[in-house]
């Protein structure tokens, strides 16, 4: 049986609540927190625990007790000191999983030297993805992973439809590692190097960011 996971999600902006209403959709127990009344209320249709409170207030954090749960998520974005508040807090209270919104990277470094696990930059991935996708027609989907390294979604060159991967070398062309193949509702895992690929499928690979956006 899957296990499910519990997740605290502290502030409540849209970042916040499509995180929290995602993750109820996918059936996992969430916390959520804001010290925005109005907010907290309209998040009761989703999240199986409500909090009003500042996530700058220690003591209040701690009643939450944030160490119960598997990964707890500073989703805030309006003050950085309630950010670095709560993300020592939480890692003093030994939570395992602590990811940190972030603006800009200068933002990020502070969080990651306070204890943050992970920091996103929501505008700053999307913006990447919007201008990796424009640039690169083959490029149907992007994730950056850091500023080196990504994962994408691209649609087969004409001249590896109806080879296997492996007849292909897409790796030594290219210099992708690839992961996976979307073929329909179907996704196929670690593909084998005998593989077919098809015309209608949808390779996921990983490659460096420079080899992607070069990709065309």
């Amino acid at each position: 049986m899957k296990k499910v996971k519990q997740f605290a999600v502290l502030g409540l902006g849209r970042f916040g609540q499509a995180l929290v209403q995602t993750l109820v959709e996918s059936g996992h127990d969430v916390l959520c927190c804001d010290k925005n009344p109005d907010v907290v209320n309209q998040m009761s249709a989703y999240a199986t625990d409500l909090i009003q409170a500042d996530i700058a207030d220690e003591k209040a954090l701690k009643e939450m007790g944030l160490n119960n749960y598997d990964v707890v998520i500073i989703a805030t974005g309006d003050s950085l000191e309630s950010a670095v508040m709560a993300t020592m807090a939480a890692k003093e209270m030994g939570v395992h999983t602590v990811i940190a919104k972030a603006k800009d990277i200068k933002q990020a470094n502070v969080l990651y030297k306070v204890g943050a696990d992970k920091v996103v930059l929501p505008e700053r991935d999307m913006g990447i993805r919007l201008a990796t996708s424009l640039v690169t027609s083959n490029v149907l989907e992007y994730i950056n992973f850091s500023d080196a390294y990504g994962m994408a979604e691209i649609a087969p060159k004409p001249e590896w439809i109806g080879k296997t991967l492996a007849g292909s070398d897409i790796r030594a062309k290219t210099g992708f590692n690839i992961v996976a193949i979307k073929r329909g509702k179907e996704v196929l895992v670690s593909p084998s190097p005998q593989e077919v690929i098809n015309a209608d499928d949808v390779l996921v690979v990983i490659g460096t960011t420079e080899k992607i956006q070069s990709f065309n």
